[in-house]
């Protein structure tokens, strides 16, 4: 199950480098920001559900987790992230994309991106362009947040329109679909308000020693979220009539 990549965080991570996967028979490329993005031992039990997903494929499969920190579908282009991965990625391999988070930062003009210029980096530049490179795009819809409604108790919708874009960009080009906006919701809604702090990064002071005050984070996840999330991605894929899908491990389909 090779694993590779890299990653730090910006505001949604710290910067790090991302490392090109050893040949298998497939590779999973992952462009994203700090919700998937690999984090080293000094961040621990911070992770991201991309540092997760080889555990839930094949060895047949290798994860290249090109996912960072503080980017939007529009910077992770224009800081030429989308192009190293075109630059490796064969007939056969995948990317996963998944963007949101920080494209819905309208107060930070380096990463905003409307829903409307949003959908068209993901069709011309995630899917058309990775499709002419003999690769299958698969479009990820953001995760959610720990948000909620405290009187229903039930989790909000995260990145609404970014949401509705990217299913609608996904139906208009026929590229496969993971709807990790509404499984992550579900999921949260099926683990309560409370549970919950046990899939995000929400730590006690002294709980861990690489957050010594503790930390009440609504985005990130500690290690049991990631993996919760890796999993929920994982059998999505299953779903998804692709060669990969029979290359997802038989217990989590």
């Amino acid at each position: 199950m090779g694993a590779v990549g890299g990653g730090g965080l910006g505001v949604l991570g710290l910067p790090g480098t991302a490392v090109a996967a050893a040949a298998a028979t497939g590779t999973v490329y992952i462009a994203s920001d700090s919700t998937a993005q690999t984090y080293n031992s000094r961040y621990y039990p911070q992770a991201g559900w991309g540092q997760k997903l080889s555990s839930f494929l094949s060895s047949n499969i290798a994860v290249a987790n090109h996912a960072i920190g503080g980017r939007s579908s529009r910077s992770f282009i224009e800081q030429g992230r989308l192009a190293a991965i075109h630059q490796v990625i064969r007939a056969g391999d995948y990317l996963f994309v998944q963007f949101g988070h920080n494209d819905a930062t309208v107060g930070n003009p380096e990463r905003y991106t409307s829903p409307a210029d949003y959908k068209e980096y993901l069709r011309n530049d995630y899917i058309r362009a990775t499709r002419a490179r003999g690769a299958t795009p698969v479009v990820v819809t953001p995760v959610s947040r720990r948000s909620y409604n405290a009187s229903t108790g039930k989790f909000n919708v995260s990145f609404p329109a970014y949401v509705d874009a990217a299913k609608a960009v996904a139906r208009e080009e026929g590229a496969p679909l993971v709807d990790l906006a509404a499984a992550s919701r579900v999921h949260l809604d099926g683990v309560g308000i409370e549970g919950s702090k046990g899939i995000f990064l929400w730590l006690a002071a002294g709980q861990y020693p690489n957050f010594p005050n503790g930390v009440q984070d609504n985005t990130h996840f500690q290690e049991r979220g990631a993996v919760e999330m890796a999993r929920l991605v994982s059998r999505a894929v299953a779903g998804l009539g692709l060669p990969i899908s029979g290359e997802v491990v038989p217990g989590v389909r």
